[in-house]
């Protein structure tokens, strides 16, 4: 009998006009083993070269290198290839398979040339940054990227680049072990076994669905997903203060952000462009919502927004009425925590708990959406102030989302928790989350300024 590919990946590998083939989805799919087919195919028919790329690499039995040797053994074509210790050519149309890891090779790879198809597998594991040198590294005319994989994070840059907002000529194929006709009976057999025993996991390794929670995340996704709405499942009318958190743009690629929760409740977002010198338009900008709402704004007062204070002052004094004026406060993410001696945990005080005030914010945030996915999914009984809302017509909700749920914990080397830091966020391609930072000052611990009458001063 003929040996043939995956007949559900034809139209897939048939598609014309085509710079990125994604080819994404759960283990026991084919995915990898049709790619290696269709490859020494397509180089038994016309001169091509192949880089077949992986994250790690330390040596040619981790690369795709066995999977296309199984494959010209496989389709009868050993007269017409040389498999090499370290690459593979094809003697009748001088094709080629070369095959690097990126992590060590990523500056080589930029300086190659002619390559038609590169092949990443499993590119989960590929960051923005590489990406960034690879793309432009393919010049030749009807040059390609195959982008193999099985997802791990939904904040994962592939999976959000490729799969969630794909780039033009881009098509996307999922795939699982459904529709692998090669699958052995006793492999289909257990992995029916761990749909039916521990479904979440199946999902995951072969349904081919990105992991929902990230175990070194401060907040967990399904926390997120269960706290939009959650005030309306609950029966709840969120009440309280209207308080604005606003992230003040420290470079010229950052952005603002605020956003605005009514006690327990987010309900609006905003985020623009603006830089380090338009301070005063930015600061205008949240006044003027603030004092429409009338809120209280909670802004950080690191770098550039050190100014800010002075410039809602300077707003502030064109208003004649005193009790017209927004108030507002610093949030010094680096500053000490709030009530220190304050018992966090049964035995631990808060700053025996938090390197710092950021630390702090985020873990109570974290803490009232836990508990709110908690009275969702498990009927337990909180407080409206011991959870947190977010309104599903919120701007960007999607966004705000992947940014809460992308920084992880971390700790300093007294074993106090900390927020993973901008730069450690930059080293895995991740922008800084002003949105998430905004979120998080607008429900900072604290306390609101002290108001005081002029009149009352007068009387004393």
């Amino acid at each position: 009998m003929q040996p043939t590919l995956n007949p559900a990946l034809r139209e897939f590998w048939a598609a014309k006009d085509v710079r990125n083939r994604v080819l994404y989805g759960g283990r026991s799919s084919s995915k990898s083993w049709d790619a290696s087919g269709v490859a020494v195919w397509m180089a038994a028919r016309c001169k091509m070269r192949f880089l077949c790329a992986r994250q790690f690499q330390n040596k040619i039995e981790e690369s795709v290198y066995t999977l296309l040797k199984a494959q010209i053994n496989r389709f009868g074509l050993q007269a017409h290839y040389r498999v090499l210790d370290n690459k593979i050519i094809c003697t009748t149309t001088g094709s080629e398979f070369l095959f690097y890891g990126l992590w060590r090779s990523i500056d080589e790879i930029k300086s190659m040339e002619g390559i038609d198809v590169c092949w990443i597998e499993e590119a989960h594991n590929l960051t923005q940054e590489q990406w960034e040198i690879l793309d432009p590294t393919l010049r030749r005319e009807g040059s390609q990227f195959w982008i193999i994989f099985n997802p791990r994070l939904s904040t994962d840059f592939v999976y959000r680049y490729f799969v969630r907002n794909p780039p033009p000529r881009t098509i996307i194929r999922k795939i699982n072990y459904t529709e692998n006709p090669f699958l052995p009976a006793d492999m289909l057999e257990r992995i029916e076994h761990l749909k039916a025993t521990e479904p979440d996991k199946w999902a995951h390794i072969y349904g081919g669905d990105p992991l929902e929670d990230d175990d070194a995340a401060i907040i967990k996704r399904s926390w997120l997903n269960a706290a939009i709405d959650a005030h309306k499942q609950l029966g709840i009318e969120p009440t309280g203060a209207l308080r604005i958190g606003f992230d003040i743009a420290d470079s010229g690629e950052d952005k603002c952000a605020q956003v605005m929760a009514r006690g327990s409740l987010a309900f609006w977002l905003e985020e623009w462009s603006a830089r380090e010198d338009e301070l005063l338009k930015s600061c205008t900008r949240v006044w003027t919502k603030a004092r429409e709402c009338g809120a209280f704004i909670t802004y950080d007062s690191i770098g550039v927004g050190a100014s800010a204070g002075a410039k809602f002052n300077e707003l502030n004094a064109g208003v004649p009425v005193v009790h017209e004026r927004v108030r507002h406060a610093k949030f010094n993410a680096g500053g000490a925590v709030f009530r220190p001696e304050t018992f966090y945990s049964p035995k631990v005080k808060n700053k025996d708990m938090f390197v710092n005030l950021k630390a702090q914010a985020w873990w109570l945030v974290a803490d009232r959406l836990k508990n709110t996915y908690l009275a969702i999914k498990e009927g337990k009984d909180f407080k409206q102030d011991e959870m947190l809302f977010v309104d599903g017509s919120i701007p960007n909700l999607d966004r705000l989302i992947d940014e809460l749920v992308t920084p992880q914990r971390d700790f300093d080397n007294t074993g106090k928790v900390k927020v993973e830091s901008k730069k450690d966020l930059a080293k895995r391609d991740i922008p800084s989350p002003n949105m998430a930072d905004a979120f998080v000052m607008a429900y900072a611990p604290g306390q609101l300024p002290m108001v005081i009458n002029p009149e009352l001063i007068k009387q004393a």
